[in-house]
């Protein structure tokens, strides 16, 4: 495990003051500022406060491709993508257009098989879309939307177009560049994105739910001009909000203040028990109560369990889950979503075995055998190619190295996906890569923490050398030590389940995240629990606490700097304060 060094976050005085005197809770006065929020405005999670749909490029031009498409009765397919934010975002277009007034059987979509199709609107993709909307030569689907994906389909928007189709491209992924290193966008009708030029939406975080959902509200504005409803009347698009808060969270975008208003107000219609009837049946799945609905339970409960549908089965699976509106058709696809997950937790468990003694083979043979390289690239025909993902993540969090992990596809072409840490922008270094070794990558795409490529076996030596050199150049000795950012010592008023409460009826996540706490501590017990959990139980402050550490078997110092996030265990109907440690100095 990388030892990490713990730092305190700084609280500026000012802000967490002028926060507490407007009425906002000490402890989280103090909490917010840290993370920057400026004044108790920033804080109103209102809808009224989101950004206006008019500031987010295209809205208004594909608002109107929209409402002509719904008034003449075309029939419009949306292509999905295999993970959580393009399962919701499929689900929310789907939703949305039919309250919209789409004929639901107008409305279809496809979503790619990640083992066949790969990733994005293909020409196989657009020809997929024409056989199941159109399988016995009826009218083909006039419009195509892309969701969560789409900006960089240059060769599949081509081909829709050539066969008279229009496309409307709505993604949140960066756009793809060509051999001059020009930004390269794909000739759709319309492209909606936060992240194409010439946008100017404040939040170039917006999952892409978000941006679907965005979608939707600029074309009920378009209705409502046309006189088709007034504001007393116009369908109410917030009913979606549990879909978009879940694809947004399972997405680990940034939340931004807008993103976490979208998710406030998810969370909030769940706890009021108002949810769409798969996300009720996926909480019971996963055995979480709605009426305590936080982040958590999107990005570690729900959140997998869909994408393990992508990664394993068929995403159509998920879809179909949020689509539903048949408690008992909803509880059956949540139960096969369920067992899927449990299986993707083998193959992880069986990949991140193997994976660990390839990387202990790759150390041995380093020049010093206790230097990780600053990269690292891990590749095993044994390998699954839907969970390669997860496996880079937990290998990045373990080692703190930008990593990626390769998985033999049905092409034959290995299909990668990494995951980075701060300070390495991926998706530029695999572009770096692209243009030091013209014809390696076949394809590559994705952000600044998570990435994808796709290249030949045999080119794998020169991109496990290229990426390590890369990051040789990019990152400084001192990046490759992680930091833990903290918030300090909890005052012992604090320490009870209402500030628990209080801080898990907060929205955090990625860019705003959850408090972690770092104090002094007696261990006066440790021993681990189900193989692979270290129990403790500490005096702290004078106090008996219990705490345990997920993950961790080494045990710790007598006397030790912990930094934990403060947790309710329940255990039958018994409630007790925990510790959950993050990690130790």
């Amino acid at each position: 495990m990388n030892a990490a060094t713990l730092f305190t976050r700084d609280v500026p005085p000012r802000l967490a003051f002028a926060l507490e005197q407007a009425g906002v809770h000490p402890l989280l006065a103090r909490l917010f500022a840290a993370r920057g929020v400026r004044s108790a405005d920033e804080l109103d999670d209102g809808l009224a406060r989101l950004l206006a749909p008019a500031t987010l490029k295209g809205t208004a031009q594909a608002a109107v491709l929209l409402a002509d498409a719904i008034a003449a009765g075309a029939r419009i397919c949306v292509v999905a993508d295999y993970d959580c934010d393009g399962a919701t975002a499929c689900a929310v277009a789907l939703r949305g257009l039919v309250m919209l007034g789409a004929a639901p059987a107008s409305v279809g979509y496809v979503v790619p098989d990640r083992a066949v199709h790969g990733y994005g609107l293909t020409p196989a993709i657009v020809d997929l879309a024409l056989a199941q909307m159109n399988p016995a030569a009826a009218d083909p689907p006039a419009l195509l939307v892309t969701v969560d994906n789409g900006i960089a389909s240059i060769a599949g928007v081509a081909h829709a177009r050539a066969l008279g189709l229009q496309v409307l491209v709505t993604d949140h992924h960066l756009p793809a560049l060509g051999a001059d290193g020009a930004i390269e966008l794909p000739d759709a009708n319309v492209i909606v994105n936060p992240s194409q030029p010439g946008c100017g939406f404040e939040s170039k975080s917006l999952a892409g739910v978000g941006v679907m959902f965005y979608v939707l509200l600029a074309l009920r504005a378009e209705q409502r001009a046309r006189g088709l409803f007034d504001a007393a009347s116009q369908p109410k698009l917030d009913a979606l909000l549990d879909l978009v808060a879940l694809g947004t969270v399972a997405d680990v975008v940034k939340l931004d203040g807008n993103n976490r208003r979208l998710v406030a107000q998810g969370l909030k219609r769940v706890r009021a028990g108002r949810m769409q009837a798969g996300v009720a049946a996926l909480f019971a799945a996963a055995g979480r109560a709605p009426e305590r609905a936080a982040g958590f339970d999107f990005g570690f409960a729900l959140g997998p369990r869909i994408n393990a549908a992508g990664r394993l089965a068929d995403m159509t699976l998920g879809i179909e889950c949020l689509t539903t509106d048949d408690p008992a058709r909803a509880a059956e696809l949540a139960g096969q979503l369920d067992a899927i997950n449990r299986e993707r937790r083998v193959v992880e468990a069986d990949m991140r075995e193997q994976a660990e003694l390839l990387l202990a083979q790759l150390l041995a043979v380093q020049a010093d055998a206790q230097a990780t390289p600053p990269a690292l690239v891990l590749f095993d025909p044994e390998f699954h190619e839907g969970v390669v993902g997860i496996v880079a993540g937990r290998l990045k969090d373990q080692l703190h190295r930008p990593t990626f992990v390769l998985a033999r596809g049905q092409d034959g072409l290995l299909k990668g996906s990494g995951r980075s840490i701060p300070g390495f922008h991926l998706r530029d270094a695999l572009d770096l890569i692209s243009k030091r070794h013209p014809g390696v990558l076949r394809r590559f795409g994705g952000h600044a923490m998570a990435a994808g490529c796709t290249l030949a076996e045999a080119d794998l030596p020169t991109f496990a050398d290229a990426l390590r050199r890369v990051a040789q150049e990019w990152l400084q000795p001192e990046a490759l030590n992680r930091r833990l950012a903290t918030d300090g010592p909890l005052a012992l008023e604090y320490f009870n389940i209402a500030t628990v409460s209080a801080l898990d009826a907060q929205v955090w996540g990625q860019g705003f995240e959850a408090p972690v706490f770092c104090d002094e501590v007696d261990v006066l017990a440790q021993r681990l629990v189900g193989e692979k959990h270290l129990k403790l139980r500490v005096r702290h402050a004078g106090q008996l606490r219990d705490a345990i550490w997920f993950g961790h078997a080494e045990p710790v110092a007598a006397r030790v700097r912990l930094a934990y996030r403060l947790n309710v265990d329940e255990f039958q109907g018994q409630q007790r304060l925990q510790m959950v440690v993050e990690g130790t100095a």
